[in-house]
């Protein structure tokens, strides 16, 4: 893993929560986009070299919807960018972390992606991020 890709954050409103983060960090959000198969709307924030990814729910039985229903907004996930996600699964499951998807999907931001189960992770969803070569 190469670093801290960024830190994902549910929220109920996507635009309120635009506004707030535009007046934290004092920079609009630089890409917005729905991710249809995932049931969400995402706005990216770069801090530094790591980003902020804001996620709503497009639908009430998305992922993120059951996220805010069970624990309200705030820290969703956190993503490493890898080299080579196919690789970090294998070496993953290997080494006993449960996987909520052991195939890489299409993402936001132009990346493929895969999941860790909080189980295996101390409480906290962890996303695998690497940029789509196209």
């Amino acid at each position: 893993m190469k670093k801290i890709e960024h830190i994902g954050i549910a929220v109920k409103n996507i635009e309120e929560a635009n506004k707030t983060y535009k007046t934290l960090l004092g920079a609009e959000a630089y890409k917005q986009e729905e991710v249809a198969s995932e049931g969400v709307i995402t706005s990216f924030f770069k801090v530094g070299e790591s980003k902020i990814e804001l996620l709503a729910a497009t639908n009430p039985d998305s992922p993120i919807a059951k996220f805010l229903d069970k624990k309200g907004e705030g820290m969703h996930h956190i993503a490493f960018d890898v080299d080579n996600i196919e690789e970090e699964i294998k070496r993953l499951e290997q080494d006993g972390f449960q996987l909520i998807s052991k195939r890489p999907k299409a993402g936001a931001d132009n990346k493929i992606i895969a999941f860790l189960h909080p189980k295996s992770t101390n409480g906290v969803l962890v996303e695998l991020c690497q940029e789509k070569n196209e």
